[in-house]
């Protein structure tokens, strides 16, 4: 199986890349973290002009018609600049819910509407419920309406948790295939999240002096460092094999997506842990850009499947197989 992108998946990575660097994320992070959206809902109206709303979404409704593999590559990036808002709700989940049970309503997608997604047990809470044009709650298959509760507390301060209730019904769909696409895509936000805490503590290694020299020449550094490259690297062909076998409808591709969710939640965790010890203390602090990296990491490990979750759905398969 080869696993190399194609130069349109990396041509469409590298506009979104372009478009998230032009727009300081951090201060968009704060803001949105402080309860002002405003500049977030702007980063996500010009990323819905280049195609992420409607990626999913059939052409029939205005949308690109993309797959899975175009997803991870999309996804992957916002995760390497840490988008807040519900980021895999928006561009994974509620796609291929609403196509069966609403396809009228995709269109909004499409034009930047942004949507949270519940289905408890396996997604307790909808992310950002209070901006979100449409709040989804699902009940097995059953698609309604929901009304978002009281928010809680998340370890990340730019992703707020609603439960939510059940209103209007709009009809039915396949939650396991949205699970599963709503778990992919977890696993490319935590790839590209590790990735730049790795880049971000390999650079801070070569800027900081202990005894007169640069703190990642020394080899317990590169050694924590290394095994970060490694553990990010070994990932990537779990991600992208995911990617694929939900693209062909192969039948491990539930398997195939733990395992990428758990390898990439993994290593990105690993990353973050590295990233914290390397820079010290002042890493942790909100005043820090990295913060808004570790917590984002942390939240997302456990997002759509804890990684319990997703190794039990792997034992299951092989033991089916």
């Amino acid at each position: 199986m080869r696993f190399a992108l194609d130069s349109s998946h990396e041509d469409f990575a590298s506009s979104i890349d372009a478009l998230l660097a032009k727009s300081d994320m951090p201060a968009v992070i704060r803001a949105w973290s402080a309860g002002d959206t405003g500049p977030g809902l702007k980063v996500w109206q010009r990323l819905a002009e280049i195609g992420l709303g409607g990626l999913l979404v059939g052409e029939d409704h205005d949308g690109v018609g993309a797959d899975a593999v175009d997803l991870v590559v999309a996804v992957e990036q916002l995760g390497r600049h840490a988008v807040p808002g519900p980021v895999v709700d928006t561009v994974a989940v509620a796609p291929v819910l609403l196509a069966a049970a609403a396809p009228d309503r995709l269109p909004a997608l499409t034009s930047g509407a942004l949507a949270t997604v519940a289905a408890a047990p396996d997604v307790p809470f909808a992310v950002d419920a209070d901006i979100a044009d449409l709040v989804l709650h699902v009940d097995g298959s059953a698609v309604s309406v929901g009304t978002p509760g009281q928010p809680r507390e998340s370890v990340d301060p730019a992703r707020r948790l609603f439960p939510v209730s059940a209103g209007e019904s709009l009809g039915e769909a396949d939650f396991g295939a949205a699970f599963d696409l709503g778990a992919l895509a977890t696993a490319a936000q935590l790839q590209g999240l590790g990735r730049t805490l790795l880049e971000r503590t390999t650079e801070y290694a070569q800027q900081r002096r202990q005894f007169g020299r640069a703190i990642g020449s020394f080899q317990a550094v590169k050694h924590h460092l290394a095994e970060v490259a490694v553990a990010l690297e070994m990932a990537r062909p779990l991600l992208h094999g995911a990617a694929l076998s939900v693209r062909d409808g192969l039948p491990q591709a539930s398997r195939d997506v733990s395992a990428a969710k758990v390898a990439c939640g993994d290593a990105a965790y690993r990353a973050a842990r590295t990233a914290l010890q390397v820079h010290g203390a002042i890493g942790y602090t909100r005043e820090h850009d990295l913060s808004l990296w570790l917590t984002k990491v942390r939240a997302l490990v456990t997002a759509w499947g804890t990684p319990d979750v997703h190794r039990a759905r792997i034992v299951d398969a092989l033991e089916a197989s």
